[in-house]
C-alpha cells in the first residue's frame, strides 16, 4: 500500500518521460535556488529521487546531465555524483561546441526500492561572475533501462565566489560584512576575523579586509584593519574589535572604517571592570548584554568606537583613532558602528550609520556625521527604539532614511516589518516613513540598503534603491535582493531576486560595481561570507 502510494505522489510531482523498458521507475529532481561558489571544493546543484517499482537488485550504469543554457562550460572543472558524502563519479566537461551533456559513469549496485543521488559542481577559482548554470534535464541509464527526467521549469542558478570559509587563514568563523567601491573601483570587502570561535563579542577578533581590483573575480589575501593585539597588558581574546563598517569620502577618495573595541569584560551581575584576566579566564560578556557595555568614556566603563583611515585605496590604514567621546553622550551605557556601509551625502557630510543604547540600557538606531571630512564626529539623535542594526541612504530629495532591524519582529507572523525612519537635518529629528513596519519583512535580522545611479543605454538617470535580506519572519534564508524605483515607497514583487533560498548568517552588504551591476557580500548557505553580482538591466526587464 506504502510503495503505490508513494509512486501515486512521484507521477504527480515530476515530469519524467520514462521509456517503456524502464516504465516501472519513477524520478523527481530537486534544484534548490543557491549560488555555485568558486574556491568550494564542490557545490550540491541538485538531488535526484529515484524508485523502482519493479524488479530488484539492479544497477545504475551512469548519469547523463544536460547543461544546455549555462553560458560559459569553461567555468566548471567536474561535475560529480554522490550518494550522501560518498562522491561515486565524476566528469570533467569538454568546453567545444554541442558539449552541453556530460556523463557520470557510476556502476552503482542498487538493492533497495528508493534511491537518493545527488549533483555536485566544482568551479574553476577564476570564474566569469555573469555566468549562470542551467540544468536543463536529467537521464540515469539503469540495467533495466533508461529513465529521463526532464525539469519542470529548467533552473538557472548564479555563480559566485566563497570568499570567506570556515577556518580560511587560520580563522575559526569570518562575519559581519561590509562592501564598498573606492573612486579608484577597488571592491573592499570588509568582515569580522573570529580567530577561535563563532561567538560575538568579547573574543579574539580583529576587523580584516579583502580587495578586489577586477569587479570582485580576484581578491587579495586577508589585510588587518583595526586589532588592538595586547592593549593593556591583557591577552587578544579580551581586546576584541568588531561589527565594521566602512565608507568612502566620494570627494577625496579616502576610506574610513570603524569598529567597536573591547577591553576586558563588565562583569553581567554588576557592570564592574573585571580584574586580573588572563588568557585561561573563562569570563565573558556582550556589549548588547545586561551591563555589558556602561555609562562613561573610560575602556573599563564602556566599549570603544574606533576609526582608521586609508587614504591610499585600502592599501594601508592609520593607527586606529578612539572617538568615544565625539559620539557617545557620557550617560549612555553604548554607541557603536552599525554594520555596513556607509555613505557620503550630496553636500560632502559624511554618514556612518550607528545603533546604542540609552541611559536606560534602551537599545536604538541613529547616525554619526562628519561634516569636516571626517576629522570631527557627532551623533545624531534616535530615530527609533528597540531597534539596533541599521543602513542609510540619501532620497532625491537630500534626505537620509534609515532602515532598521526592529527586535520585537523576532518570531512575529503578524506586523512584522522593518523599521523605516527619515531626516531632514542631519538626524537631529526623525519621522517614520510611510512603509515602516509594514513592506519589509525580516525574522529579526541585519539587512542592507544601498541607492544607485543608473544610467541606461539612452543617457537616462534612474534612482534605484536596492535592499537586501533574508525574506522570512522567522528564519534566516531565501535571501532576496529587492528594489525600489520610488524612493522606497514602493518595493514591487516583480523586481524581487531570490539569490540563496538555504540558511545562513544573513548579515549582508551592497555596493555598485559598476554602472551596470550590483555586487552583493552576505552570510550565506554556502560560506561564511559569499560574493556575487547581478546585472541591472536583469532586474529591471522585469518590469
Amino acid at each position: 500500500m506504502k510503495r503505490a502510494l508513494l509512486y501515486m505522489v512521484l507521477c504527480l510531482l515530476t515530469v519524467c518521460s520514462c521509456r517503456p523498458s524502464a516504465k516501472h521507475f519513477s524520478a523527481m529532481v530537486d534544484v534548490p535556488v543557491v549560488p555555485v561558489l568558486a574556491f568550494r571544493p564542490t557545490n550540491k546543484i541538485a538531488q535526484l529521487d529515484l524508485v523502482n517499482h519493479g524488479t530488484m537488485p539492479y544497477t545504475v550504469k551512469s548519469m547523463r546531465v544536460m547543461l544546455k543554457g549555462t553560458h560559459n562550460l569553461s567555468d566548471i572543472s567536474k561535475v560529480s555524483v554522490y550518494q550522501k558524502d560518498r562522491e561515486l563519479g565524476f566528469i570533467v566537461p569538454e568546453t567545444g561546441k554541442s558539449r552541453y551533456t556530460v556523463t557520470v559513469d557510476l556502476n552503482l549496485p542498487v538493492n533497495t526500492d528508493s534511491l537518493s543521488l545527488d549533483i555536485h559542481m566544482t568551479l574553476k577559482d577564476t570564474i566569469d561572475l555573469s555566468n549562470r548554470i542551467q540544468l536543463e534535464k536529467v537521464t540515469i541509464n539503469t540495467s533495466e533501462g533508461i529513465v529521463t527526467t526532464a525539469l519542470r521549469s529548467p533552473a538557472v542558478l548564479r555563480v559566485g565566489i566563497a570568499l570567506r570559509q570556515k577556518m580560511q587563514d587560520g580563522v575559526h568563523t569570518s562575519r559581519i560584512p561590509g562592501l564598498t567601491t573606492t573612486t579608484k573601483g577597488t571592491l573592499i570587502a570588509l568582515y569580522d576575523a573570529r580567530w577561535k570561535s563563532e561567538r560575538d563579542l568579547q573574543g579574539d577578533i580583529d576587523i580584516c579586509i579583502n580587495r578586489s581590483t577586477d569587479g570582485g573575480k580576484t581578491w587579495s589575501p586577508m589585510q588587518k584593519v583595526l586589532d588592538m593585539g595586547n592593549w593593556g597588558g591583557l591577552p587578544e581574546r579580551y581586546n576584541g574589535v568588531s561589527d565594521g563598517c566602512i565608507l568612502v569620502d566620494e570627494n577625496t577618495g579616502d576610506l574610513y572604517v570603524t569598529g567597536l573595541w573591547m577591553h576586558g569584560v563588565l562583569d553581567p551581575e554588576n557592570g564592574k571592570w573585571t580584574k586580573n584576566l588572563n588568557e585561561t579566564s573563562t569570563d565573558w560578556n556582550h556589549q548588547w548584554r545586561n551591563y555589558g557595555s556602561q555609562p562613561g568614556y573610560d575602556v573599563k566603563q564602556s566599549s570603544q568606537f574606533l576609526i582608521t583611515k586609508s587614504v591610499d585605496d585600502g592599501l594601508t590604514w592609520s593607527d586606529p583613532v578612539n572617538i568615544t567621546s565625539q559620539v557617545k553622550p557620557e550617560t549612555w551605557w553604548l554607541m557603536a558602528p552599525a554594520p555596513g556601509h556607509g555613505i557620503t551625502l550630496e553636500d560632502g557630510t559624511l554618514v556612518f550609520p550607528a545603533e546604542g543604547r540609552t541611559e536606560t540600557g534602551l537599545q536604538i538606531s541613529t547616525i554619526i556625521i562628519s561634516k569636516d571630512g571626517g576629522t570631527k564626529w557627532q551623533p545624531g539623535n534616535p530615530a527609533y527604539t528597540n531597534t539596533n542594526e541599521c543602513m542609510a541612504a540619501q532620497l532625491s530629495d537630500g534626505s537620509i532614511m534609515l532602515n532598521m532591524r526592529e527586535r520585537s519582529n523576532r518570531g512575529r507572523l503578524e506586523g512584522n516589518g522593518r523599521a523605516v525612519a527619515v531626516s531632514k537635518d542631519l538626524g537631529n529629528t526623525w519621522t517614520e516613513h510611510t512603509t515602516s513596519r509594514k513592506a519589509l519583512v525580516e525574522p529579526a535580522c541585519m539587512a542592507s540598503l544601498h541607492k544607485h545611479t543608473y544610467f541606461n543605454q539612452n543617457g537616462d538617470k534612474q534612482e534605484i534603491l536596492f535592499f537586501f535580506n533574508p525574506d522570512s519572519k522567522t528564519t534566516r534564508n531565501n535571501f532576496t535582493l529587492k528594489c525600489s524605483l520610488d524612493d522606497g515607497q514602493t518595493w514591487p514583487e516583480e523586481l524581487w531576486t531570490l539569490v540563496d533560498q538555504n540558511n545562513g548568517n544573513g548579515y549582508s552588504c551592497i555596493t555598485s560595481v559598476d554602472n551596470d551591476t550590483i555586487g552583493i557580500l552576505y552570510e550565506g548557505s554556502g560560506a561564511d561570507i559569499v560574493f556575487l553580482t547581478i546585472e541591472i538591466e536583469e532586474i529591471l526587464k522585469k518590469l
